[in-house]
């Protein structure tokens, strides 16, 4: 059996690893524009074939799917999706585990996902309005009082949201003032080279609690959920610094517990399987309106609010990075049997396991990570010591040796009986990464610290008391919120 894997980062190096691991010991091939040494490691050992190559571009693709003869093809990253390579896959009689074009919609397009939750009246939906010009939002802005995020209204990578409080009257000309500008930077900036979809900017309303993210595999009929993870997108310690894809994620049994056997928990079970259930829901949405099937990867990025509880900020096509890390790592079922299942449409007969183990992963980046990446590449990187538990990241095999590609360059992957323990063995890993040329590396060393932890645990606890106190009073998402021309309004 033969598998090509599209893609060259941390999320890819975790799936090669999981692929390798089956009993069918798969000859597993790769397509990425950068090579990979830890995914090269597995391609070599695995007797497979490494290619370099545009992601992105469907013939490309194809192009070497059927170079390699490969019995289906896994895609990791979103923006495949977005450019229909599964769709041209499947057109050439190729079985691909990825969402096509049109259910990748769900994340491409984060207006198409409010609308589609609206109209069906989701739990977990947001207030939003969407504008295709920022000379459009302006006048909105202006007369806009709330706390808002303002968002791209195309996945951009993690990169442009903003959340703004306006609470304090005194601010408010102040805090104007940044939404505009800030609005201004998503339509010119992020959304720049983006002209595959007409509306360029969301503005939601402001909600606050702990994140969370649901991976599911689906075969469109089924959707099985895989353990909970929470990403850390800023950049430094303590949730400050710029946004980021990700520094790092935690994760331990289904629903986030602190210990493993312990009934502390950043979500509850029942939380766990409602944020599963709108998954479907989003699923089966999108599967209606657009007569597609979904095979691949469902996720909700959610967040546990005092409106709602369990609450949708965004949709995503594929695994999350580094959030595959930590699934991946404590899959205990064959991942290739789990992939002929979604393809075969038969993903409810087949059992999926996974170990009660607390995972931590730690990403390592160089200093211009995330917003001058052009200063971040091109670094010379060693591991000092074995390479078990880490991921290869943005990181490029070279015939001088490896180099910085610009963004993460390795995932430190450490697991324990607590989430602090298995903190402390990714931090150890950390410790023996290097730059030779000297060159800066920064991470994240409080993720899945007791610290961190007790913070998102006391904010869980306290949406959770607000919303199941609306939930008791029949107020559950519903609220006020001031809407320019038409004054305070209930929603929900």
């Amino acid at each position: 059996m033969k598998v090509l894997l599209i893609g060259g980062g941390g999320r890819e190096h975790a799936i090669a690893n999981a692929l390798r691991r089956s009993p069918k010991e798969p000859r597993i091939c790769c397509l990425s524009d950068l090579l990979n040494p830890g995914i090269n490691r597995v391609v070599k050992e695995s007797g497979g074939e490494y290619f370099l190559g545009n992601i992105n571009d469907p013939a490309t693709v194809l192009g070497a799917a059927n170079k390699a003869g490969v019995d289906f093809v896994f895609v990791g990253p979103e923006e495949p999706n977005f450019h229909g390579v599964p769709d041209r896959l499947e057109e050439a009689g190729i079985r691909a585990i990825g969402a096509n074009r049109k259910v990748a919609e769900l994340e491409m397009s984060k207006a198409s996902m409010r609308d589609l939750q609206w109209k069906y009246k989701m739990p977990g939906r947001l207030w939003y309005k969407k504008f295709k010009t920022f000379e459009e939002a302006a006048p909105y802005i202006e007369e806009f009082a709330e706390s808002v995020a303002l968002k791209p209204a195309r996945q951009a990578g993690g990169k442009g949201v903003k959340v703004i409080e306006d609470f304090q009257v005194y601010l408010q000309d102040d805090k104007r003032k940044v939404k505009k500008e800030h609005a201004e930077s998503i339509v010119k900036d992020y959304m720049k080279d983006y002209d595959d979809i007409d509306y360029k900017l969301l503005i939601e309303e402001r909600v606050w609690g702990p994140e969370y993210t649901v991976q599911c595999f689906t075969d469109g009929r089924t959707v099985t959920p895989m353990p909970a993870v929470q990403d850390n997108k800023h950049a430094f310690d303590g949730d400050l610094g710029l946004e980021t894809g990700g520094m790092g994620s935690i994760s331990c049994g289904m629903n986030l517990k602190w210990v493993i056997d312990s009934d502390e928990a950043i979500i509850s079970d029942y939380e766990y399987k409602k944020s599963a259930e709108i998954v479907k829901m989003m699923i089966d949405a999108i599967q209606k309106e657009t007569g597609a099937r979904y095979h691949g990867i469902a996720a909700g990025q959610m967040m546990l609010t005092s409106v709602w509880g369990p609450t949708v900020i965004e949709m995503y096509s594929r695994l999350g990075d580094p959030e595959a890390g930590n699934v991946l790592s404590v899959l205990k079922s064959d991942l290739v049997e789990i992939c002929e299942a979604i393809i075969d449409e038969r993903l409810n007969a087949i059992k999926i396991d996974f170990d009660e183990r607390a995972i931590v992963v730690k990403a390592v980046c160089p200093e211009g990570y995330p917003d001058k990446r052009d200063i971040a590449r091109g670094h010379p990187v060693r591991v000092n010591g074995p390479e078990e538990g880490i991921l290869w990241a943005s990181a490029d095999e070279t015939s001088n040796g490896i180099v910085t590609g610009g963004s993460r360059v390795v995932e430190c992957v450490g697991e324990g009986a607590t989430l602090p323990e298995a903190s402390a063995r990714a931090e150890e890993m950390v410790s023996r990464v290097e730059l030779t040329d000297g060159w800066r590396l920064f991470h994240r060393s409080d993720i899945g610290s007791s610290k961190s932890i007790s913070r998102r645990i006391q904010l869980a606890n306290m949406a959770r008391d607000i919303y199941q106190y609306r939930e008791r009073k029949g107020l559950l998402g519903k609220r006020m919120i001031w809407v320019p021309g038409k004054g305070l309004t209930e929603v929900g």
